[in-house]
C-alpha cells in the first residue's frame, strides 16, 4: 500500500515538473526578415497515393520563395506508384535504399545522398503544413544559435472518441516534450516535424548506432545531438509550426502505433527520458493495482489527483495546439489501462506498421 501511494506521488511531482518545464518555454512570434534559408524537405513514404496529394497542395499554399526550398519523396516500396504532378517548387521522386532494419532511416539516408541545402526537415506523407512553417523556422535560424529544432504536431479529429482519444494522448505527449525541453532535459520529438542542418546530421554520423532498431529515426538522432551539443538543438514553440496529421480509425491500428513508439524507450540515450518512461508506468499500473489492495477512497482520492494534474499538463498542451478536448474524462479513466497494456505489449518487442512486421 505504502509503495503504490508513494508510487503515484512521484508520478504527480514528475507532471508538475513538466508543467514547469512547458511555462519556461516561450511561444516564438515571427520577427519576419527577409527568408535566407534553404530547406529540402524529406519524406519518406509507403502505400500514400492518397495523402500525398494533400501535403503536397499544403506544400504549394506556403508563403515562402519557392527557389528556398525543395521536396524529396522517398518510396519505400508502395504497392501503388505515386506519379508527382507539377509544381512551381522543385519535387523530387526517388526510391528507397535498404542497408538497415529501419525504413525510414533508410529513407533520409538515400535522401541525404540528394540534399544540397543547408537545412533538411522531415515530415509525413498523412501530414498538411501551416503556410508560415519554413518562414517560421527560417526566422528562428536566423535568430538564435542552432542546429536542430523540435516541432509540434496534431491531428485533424472528426468527432469520435477514437480520435479524441488519440488526440488527448498526443496532447499529454506534447506535454512531455515541451516540458522537458523547458526543465533543460529535451529527450522526445516527433520526426514528422523535425528539422537540422544537413552539415550536423553528418557530424552526427546519422543514425551510425541505432540504425538496428526498426523505429526512432526521430527520438534517436534528438538524444545523440543533445548528448552531442544541448545548446544548440531547441524547442520551438510557436503556432505557425504545427503540423497536422490524420488520427487513425480503429483501435488495432492505434495500438500497434502506440507498441512502435513505446519500444524505443528502453534504448533511450537519454536517461531523464528512461526515468520518466519508468515512473509513468509505474504510476499507471499503482493506480490500476491500487484498487484492488487499497482502501476505495484512498486510491480514488490519488486518482482524482492523478487525474487532475494530467489535465493541467494536457490542457496547456490544448490550447497552444488549439484543440479544444472532447471525452477529457473518459479518456483520462481509460487512460491507465491503456497505457500499461501499450507499455507490457512493447516489452515484446515485436509490432505491426505499414503490413511489415519489425522487431526492435
Amino acid at each position: 500500500m505504502v509503495i503504490a501511494v508513494f508510487l503515484i506521488l512521484l508520478y504527480c511531482l514528475s507532471i508538475l515538473g513538466l508543467i514547469y518545464g512547458f511555462t519556461n518555454i516561450k511561444e516564438y512570434t515571427i520577427p519576419h526578415s527577409t527568408p535566407k534559408t534553404k530547406f529540402t524537405i524529406i519524406v519518406p513514404f509507403r502505400n500514400e497515393t492518397e495523402n500525398l496529394p494533400h501535403l503536397l497542395e499544403s506544400i504549394s499554399q506556403l508563403d515562402y520563395p519557392t527557389h528556398l526550398f525543395e521536396v524529396i519523396l522517398v518510396d519505400d516500396e508502395s504497392g501503388e506508384k505515386f506519379s508527382v504532378s507539377s509544381f512551381k517548387f522543385q519535387v523530387h521522386l526517388i526510391d528507397n535504399k535498404r542497408v538497415s532494419n529501419s525504413p525510414k532511416k533508410d529513407a533520409i539516408v538515400t535522401a541525404m545522398q540528394m540534399v544540397t541545402t543547408d537545412w533538411v526537415i522531415t515530415t509525413d506523407a498523412d501530414c498538411t503544413v501551416p503556410k508560415n512553417w519554413l518562414l517560421t523556422l527560417d526566422q528562428y535560424i536566423q535568430n538564435n544559435t542552432v542546429q536542430m529544432i523540435a516541432g509540434a504536431v496534431s491531428y485533424e479529429c472528426q468527432n469520435s472518441f477514437l480520435h479524441h482519444f488519440q488526440q488527448l494522448d498526443l496532447s499529454s505527449l506534447q506535454g512531455a516534450t515541451i516540458g522537458s525541453f523547458g526543465l533543460g532535459n529535451g529527450f522526445m520529438c516527433n520526426g514528422a516535424n523535425l528539422a537540422y542542418s544537413k552539415a550536423f546530421f553528418q557530424e552526427l554520423k546519422g543514425f551510425e548506432g541505432n540504425d538496428s532498431i526498426a523505429s526512432g529515426d526521430d527520438v534517436f538522432l534528438l538524444q545523440k545531438a543533445i548528448a552531442y551539443t544541448p545548446d544548440q538543438v531547441h524547442y520551438l514553440k510557436s503556432n505557425d509550426n504545427i503540423i497536422t496529421t490524420k488520427p487513425l480509425d480503429n483501435w488495432k491500428s492505434v495500438f500497434h502505433q502506440r507498441v512502435r513508439w513505446a519500444a524505443k524507450t528502453s534504448s533511450y540515450k537519454s536517461d531523464f527520458g528512461k526515468g520518466l518512461g519508468l515512473v509513468v508506468f509505474t504510476g499507471n499500473l499503482a493506480i490500476i493495482l491500487g484498487f484492488f489492495f487499497l482502501n476505495l477512497w484512498v486510491i480514488v482520492s490519488l486518482f482524482l489527483l492523478k487525474i487532475s494534474v494530467d489535465t493541467v499538463l494536457i490542457m496547456q498542451s490544448n490550447r497552444f495546439l488549439n484543440y479544444k478536448p472532447k471525452y477529457l474524462i473518459a479518456s483520462s479513466i481509460l487512460y491507465p489501462f491503456w497505457s500499461v497494456s501499450v507499455a507490457l505489449f512493447s516489452l515484446l518487442g515485436k509490432y505491426e506498421w505499414k503490413g511489415r512486421h519489425f522487431e526492435k
